[in-house]
């Protein structure tokens, strides 16, 4: 029995429910409540985050649920909205955002276990980019550009069944799908 309880706790970051269960609700209050650069910086630093002086947090900010404490974000940082910081991929890891560094819409900050993940001064995170890495000081870091992969056979839109969709990707090579994305950009070789 003693084994069980152990078990249950260390699954919730070594803290105890009531604690865990406080923490996704003052999240969840962090989450949709008003004050970008005050209400929702003090709500995480009641979690355990570790927060600078003037920080935004934009709207639907998710910072990490079960190591709150493994998050440190500097003064005048920015974490635009829907921005997800997590600490912990297969165990706690560390996220750090220094001062004045730009975190934009819809990017994803993740930290291994054990490892820490530092976005550097100054630096600026373009849209949905995913970081699973340091960032240097004073860099942009653009989110990676979509590349075609297959041609649609099938159209989702025009099928209820998933499987015939997939079932009608055609794998392109490389010079096909190059050929593809320049033909819709208008880059088309010619006269």
């Amino acid at each position: 029995m003693q084994t069980d309880k152990v078990s249950f706790k260390s699954k919730l970051g070594g803290k105890s429910f009531l604690r865990n269960a406080a923490n996704r609700f003052i999240h969840l209050i962090a989450r949709i409540a008003p004050g970008a650069r005050s209400f929702r910086p003090f709500l995480h630093r009641l979690r355990g985050v570790k927060i600078g002086k003037n920080v935004f947090i934009g709207d639907g900010v998710y910072l990490e649920n079960l190591f709150p404490e493994c998050i440190e974000i500097h003064d005048q940082a920015q974490l635009s909205v829907r921005a997800i910081i997590l600490a912990h991929n297969r165990g706690p890891g560390r996220v750090i955002i220094c001062k004045q560094a730009y975190v934009g819409p819809n990017c994803v900050v993740i930290a291994a276990k054990n490892r820490t993940v530092t976005i550097g001064e100054g630096a600026t995170i373009g849209a949905s980019s995913v970081i699973t890495t340091n960032v240097p000081p004073f860099v942009f870091i653009g989110p990676q550009q979509p590349n075609i992969v297959a041609r649609v056979t099938v159209p989702l839109a025009a099928t209820d069944d998933y499987w015939e969709f997939v079932r009608g990707l055609q794998p392109m090579a490389n010079d096909e799908s190059e050929q593809a994305e320049k033909s819709d950009t208008g880059e088309e070789g010619g006269n």
